[in-house]
Protein backbone atom coordinates (compact mmCIF):
# COMPACT_ATOMS: atom_id res chain seq x y z
CA UNK A 1 0.00 0.00 0.00
CA UNK A 2 1.31 3.44 -0.86
CA UNK A 3 -0.13 4.82 2.36
CA UNK A 4 2.06 2.66 4.61
CA UNK A 5 4.27 5.70 5.06
CA UNK A 6 1.57 7.14 7.34
CA UNK A 7 1.41 4.08 9.57
CA UNK A 8 2.74 4.49 13.13
CA UNK A 9 5.07 1.64 14.00
CA UNK A 10 4.65 0.24 17.52
CA UNK A 11 6.83 1.99 20.07
CA UNK A 12 7.19 5.18 18.00
CA UNK A 13 7.17 8.44 19.95
CA UNK A 14 4.91 10.67 17.86
CA UNK A 15 5.46 14.41 17.56
CA UNK A 16 2.63 15.77 15.43
CA UNK A 17 4.51 18.96 14.63
CA UNK A 18 6.71 16.80 12.40
CA UNK A 19 3.74 15.52 10.39
CA UNK A 20 2.61 17.85 7.61
CA UNK A 21 -1.22 17.99 7.49
CA UNK A 22 -0.99 19.47 3.98
CA UNK A 23 1.24 16.69 2.65
CA UNK A 24 0.16 15.11 -0.63
CA UNK A 25 3.40 13.63 -1.88
CA UNK A 26 1.73 10.34 -2.83
CA UNK A 27 -0.38 12.23 -5.39
CA UNK A 28 2.26 14.23 -7.32
CA UNK A 29 -0.07 14.77 -10.30
CA UNK A 30 -2.54 16.69 -8.16
CA UNK A 31 -6.18 16.65 -7.12
CA UNK A 32 -7.92 15.58 -10.32
CA UNK A 33 -5.59 12.63 -10.88
CA UNK A 34 -5.99 11.61 -7.25
CA UNK A 35 -9.77 11.74 -7.53
CA UNK A 36 -9.67 9.41 -10.52
CA UNK A 37 -7.64 6.94 -8.49
CA UNK A 38 -10.08 7.31 -5.60
CA UNK A 39 -13.01 6.50 -7.90
CA UNK A 40 -11.31 3.29 -8.96
CA UNK A 41 -10.61 2.43 -5.33
CA UNK A 42 -14.25 3.17 -4.45
CA UNK A 43 -15.39 0.66 -7.07
CA UNK A 44 -12.91 -1.91 -5.82
CA UNK A 45 -13.98 -1.32 -2.22
CA UNK A 46 -17.60 -1.99 -3.21
CA UNK A 47 -16.53 -5.31 -4.75
CA UNK A 48 -14.45 -6.26 -1.72
CA UNK A 49 -17.22 -5.33 0.71
CA UNK A 50 -19.65 -7.56 -1.18
CA UNK A 51 -17.12 -10.38 -1.02
CA UNK A 52 -16.56 -9.76 2.71
CA UNK A 53 -20.32 -9.89 3.32
CA UNK A 54 -20.87 -12.99 1.19
CA UNK A 55 -18.03 -14.99 2.70
CA UNK A 56 -18.90 -14.02 6.27
CA UNK A 57 -15.54 -15.01 7.74
CA UNK A 58 -13.86 -11.66 8.42
CA UNK A 59 -14.83 -8.47 10.25
CA UNK A 60 -13.34 -4.99 9.95
CA UNK A 61 -13.27 -2.20 12.54
CA UNK A 62 -12.36 1.26 11.26
CA UNK A 63 -11.76 3.97 13.89
CA UNK A 64 -11.77 7.67 12.98
CA UNK A 65 -10.50 10.36 15.35
CA UNK A 66 -9.80 14.03 14.68
CA UNK A 67 -10.09 17.52 16.02
CA UNK A 68 -13.36 19.38 15.39
CA UNK A 69 -13.82 19.97 11.63
CA UNK A 70 -11.25 17.24 10.96
CA UNK A 71 -13.46 15.64 8.32
CA UNK A 72 -14.68 12.39 9.87
CA UNK A 73 -18.20 12.68 8.46
CA UNK A 74 -16.92 13.72 5.05
CA UNK A 75 -14.43 10.88 4.92
CA UNK A 76 -17.11 8.31 5.72
CA UNK A 77 -19.35 9.64 2.97
CA UNK A 78 -16.61 9.74 0.35
CA UNK A 79 -14.84 6.48 1.22
CA UNK A 80 -18.02 4.40 1.29
CA UNK A 81 -19.68 6.01 -1.73
CA UNK A 82 -21.33 3.24 -3.74
CA UNK A 83 -20.73 0.59 -1.08
CA UNK A 84 -23.73 -1.52 -0.05
CA UNK A 85 -24.87 -0.08 3.31
CA UNK A 86 -26.19 -3.48 4.34
CA UNK A 87 -22.70 -4.58 5.33
CA UNK A 88 -21.44 -1.29 6.79
CA UNK A 89 -22.54 0.20 10.09
CA UNK A 90 -21.45 3.59 11.41
CA UNK A 91 -21.55 4.49 15.10
CA UNK A 92 -20.99 8.01 16.38
CA UNK A 93 -20.06 8.10 20.05
CA UNK A 94 -21.48 11.16 21.75
CA UNK A 95 -21.48 12.23 25.39
CA UNK A 96 -22.18 9.10 27.48
CA UNK A 97 -25.72 8.61 28.76
CA UNK A 98 -26.52 8.05 32.43
CA UNK A 99 -26.88 4.33 31.77
CA UNK A 100 -23.55 4.18 29.95
CA UNK A 101 -21.82 6.04 32.79
CA UNK A 102 -23.07 3.37 35.20
CA UNK A 103 -20.78 0.86 33.43
CA UNK A 104 -17.10 0.82 32.58
CA UNK A 105 -16.11 3.12 29.71
CA UNK A 106 -15.67 0.25 27.22
CA UNK A 107 -19.12 -1.23 27.87
CA UNK A 108 -20.94 0.94 25.35
CA UNK A 109 -18.28 0.36 22.70
CA UNK A 110 -18.17 -3.42 22.60
CA UNK A 111 -21.79 -3.76 21.45
CA UNK A 112 -20.98 -1.83 18.26
CA UNK A 113 -17.96 -3.85 17.14
CA UNK A 114 -18.43 -5.70 13.83
CA UNK A 115 -19.86 -9.15 13.33
CA UNK A 116 -18.71 -11.57 10.66
CA UNK A 117 -18.97 -10.04 7.19
CA UNK A 118 -19.35 -6.50 8.51
CA UNK A 119 -17.39 -3.28 8.38
CA UNK A 120 -17.98 -1.19 11.50
CA UNK A 121 -16.95 2.46 11.46
CA UNK A 122 -16.47 4.39 14.69
CA UNK A 123 -16.92 8.15 14.30
CA UNK A 124 -15.10 8.99 17.51
CA UNK A 125 -14.61 6.01 19.76
CA UNK A 126 -13.30 4.59 23.03
CA UNK A 127 -10.35 6.95 22.57
CA UNK A 128 -12.50 9.84 23.78
CA UNK A 129 -11.78 8.44 27.23
CA UNK A 130 -8.09 9.35 26.90
CA UNK A 131 -8.71 12.52 24.87
CA UNK A 132 -11.67 14.63 26.00
CA UNK A 133 -11.59 13.03 29.44
CA UNK A 134 -7.91 13.91 29.79
CA UNK A 135 -8.05 17.43 28.39
CA UNK A 136 -11.06 18.40 30.51
CA UNK A 137 -9.87 16.61 33.65
CA UNK A 138 -13.12 14.64 33.87
CA UNK A 139 -11.48 11.86 35.86
CA UNK A 140 -8.23 11.79 37.86
CA UNK A 141 -5.02 11.26 35.89
CA UNK A 142 -4.43 7.96 37.67
CA UNK A 143 -7.60 6.65 36.01
CA UNK A 144 -7.19 7.83 32.43
CA UNK A 145 -3.47 7.08 32.38
CA UNK A 146 -4.05 3.35 32.84
CA UNK A 147 -6.60 3.26 30.05
CA UNK A 148 -3.98 3.07 27.31
CA UNK A 149 -3.06 -0.46 28.41
CA UNK A 150 -6.73 -1.35 28.89
CA UNK A 151 -7.54 -0.18 25.37
CA UNK A 152 -4.62 -2.14 23.95
CA UNK A 153 -5.92 -5.23 25.74
CA UNK A 154 -9.46 -4.65 24.47
CA UNK A 155 -8.27 -4.30 20.87
CA UNK A 156 -5.99 -7.32 21.22
CA UNK A 157 -9.01 -9.38 22.27
CA UNK A 158 -10.97 -8.20 19.24
CA UNK A 159 -8.06 -8.99 16.93
CA UNK A 160 -7.53 -12.46 18.41
CA UNK A 161 -11.23 -13.14 17.83
CA UNK A 162 -10.92 -12.28 14.15
CA UNK A 163 -11.40 -8.51 13.85
CA UNK A 164 -9.09 -6.55 11.58
CA UNK A 165 -8.60 -3.10 13.13
CA UNK A 166 -7.59 0.08 11.29
CA UNK A 167 -7.35 3.42 13.11
CA UNK A 168 -7.09 6.78 11.36
CA UNK A 169 -6.18 10.10 12.93
CA UNK A 170 -7.26 12.83 10.48
CA UNK A 171 -4.52 15.41 10.91
CA UNK A 172 -5.52 18.99 10.12
CA UNK A 173 -3.63 22.19 10.88
CA UNK A 174 -4.86 24.83 13.27
CA UNK A 175 -5.06 27.23 10.33
CA UNK A 176 -7.27 24.84 8.35
CA UNK A 177 -9.54 24.37 11.35
CA UNK A 178 -9.91 28.15 11.57
CA UNK A 179 -10.92 28.31 7.92
CA UNK A 180 -13.48 25.52 8.28
CA UNK A 181 -14.99 26.98 11.44
CA UNK A 182 -15.32 30.37 9.78
CA UNK A 183 -17.03 28.73 6.81
CA UNK A 184 -19.59 27.26 9.19
CA UNK A 185 -20.33 30.77 10.40
CA UNK A 186 -20.29 32.52 7.01
CA UNK A 187 -22.12 29.99 4.86
CA UNK A 188 -25.84 29.61 5.71
CA UNK A 189 -26.04 25.97 4.67
CA UNK A 190 -23.26 25.15 7.14
CA UNK A 191 -24.59 27.15 10.10
CA UNK A 192 -26.16 24.05 11.60
CA UNK A 193 -22.69 22.53 12.03
CA UNK A 194 -21.45 25.36 14.23
CA UNK A 195 -21.66 25.47 18.03
CA UNK A 196 -20.04 28.07 20.24
CA UNK A 197 -18.50 25.25 22.21
CA UNK A 198 -16.30 24.55 19.17
CA UNK A 199 -14.40 27.75 19.93
CA UNK A 200 -13.82 26.69 23.53
CA UNK A 201 -12.42 23.39 22.30
CA UNK A 202 -10.21 25.18 19.78
CA UNK A 203 -8.68 27.19 22.64
CA UNK A 204 -7.42 23.87 24.03
CA UNK A 205 -5.62 22.96 20.78
CA UNK A 206 -2.19 22.40 22.38
CA UNK A 207 -3.67 20.22 25.10
CA UNK A 208 -5.42 18.11 22.49
CA UNK A 209 -2.24 17.75 20.44
CA UNK A 210 -0.45 16.45 23.52
CA UNK A 211 -3.29 14.01 24.20
CA UNK A 212 -3.35 12.77 20.59
CA UNK A 213 0.41 12.30 20.60
CA UNK A 214 0.10 10.09 23.67
CA UNK A 215 -2.65 8.04 22.01
CA UNK A 216 -0.69 7.55 18.79
CA UNK A 217 2.53 6.73 20.64
CA UNK A 218 1.05 4.30 23.13
CA UNK A 219 -1.73 2.51 21.24
CA UNK A 220 -0.43 1.88 17.73
CA UNK A 221 0.16 -1.87 17.75
CA UNK A 222 0.77 -4.64 15.26
CA UNK A 223 -2.83 -5.81 15.59
CA UNK A 224 -4.38 -2.31 15.68
CA UNK A 225 -2.20 0.25 13.88
CA UNK A 226 -2.76 3.99 13.72
CA UNK A 227 -2.39 6.00 10.51
CA UNK A 228 -1.74 9.75 10.63
CA UNK A 229 -3.69 10.94 7.58
CA UNK A 230 -2.84 14.39 6.15
CA UNK A 231 -6.32 15.93 6.08
CA UNK A 232 -5.99 19.59 5.12
CA UNK A 233 -6.79 18.48 1.56
CA UNK A 234 -10.00 16.43 1.68
CA UNK A 235 -9.29 14.71 -1.62
CA UNK A 236 -5.95 13.46 -0.32
CA UNK A 237 -7.47 12.34 2.98
CA UNK A 238 -9.94 10.17 1.06
CA UNK A 239 -7.24 8.70 -1.17
CA UNK A 240 -5.09 7.64 1.78
CA UNK A 241 -7.96 6.00 3.66
CA UNK A 242 -9.20 4.21 0.55
CA UNK A 243 -5.72 2.94 -0.20
CA UNK A 244 -5.29 1.53 3.30
CA UNK A 245 -8.76 -0.01 3.47
CA UNK A 246 -8.78 -1.65 0.04
CA UNK A 247 -5.21 -2.88 0.48
CA UNK A 248 -6.11 -4.45 3.81
CA UNK A 249 -9.15 -6.19 2.36
CA UNK A 250 -7.14 -7.45 -0.63
CA UNK A 251 -4.67 -9.13 1.72
CA UNK A 252 -7.46 -11.16 3.32
CA UNK A 253 -7.56 -13.17 0.06
CA UNK A 254 -11.31 -13.66 0.30
CA UNK A 255 -13.36 -15.95 -1.94
CA UNK A 256 -17.05 -16.39 -2.55
CA UNK A 257 -18.54 -19.43 -0.79
CA UNK A 258 -18.74 -22.61 -2.84
CA UNK A 259 -22.16 -23.02 -4.49
CA UNK A 260 -24.51 -25.88 -3.74
CA UNK A 261 -23.72 -29.17 -5.49
CA UNK A 262 -24.87 -29.37 -9.09
CA UNK A 263 -26.36 -25.87 -8.97
CA UNK A 264 -25.79 -25.55 -12.70
CA UNK A 265 -28.43 -28.21 -13.31
CA UNK A 266 -31.19 -26.27 -11.54
CA UNK A 267 -33.83 -24.66 -13.73
CA UNK A 268 -36.23 -22.23 -12.10
CA UNK A 269 -39.78 -22.88 -13.26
Amino acid sequence: MIADRYRIEPGTAVNLSRWDPADHTLAPEGKEAARKISKKLNRRLAELQQLLYAQGRHKILMVLQAMDTGGKDGAIGKVFRGVNPQGVKVTGFKKPTTRELAHDYLWRVHAHTPGMGEIAVFNRSHYEDVLVVRVHNLVPAELWSRRYDQINGFERTLAEEGTTILKFYLHISKEEQKRRLQARIDEPDKNWKFARGDLAERALWDDYMEAFEAVLSRTSTVHAPWYVVPADAKWYRDLVILDVLTGTLERLQMRYPEPEDRIGEIIVE
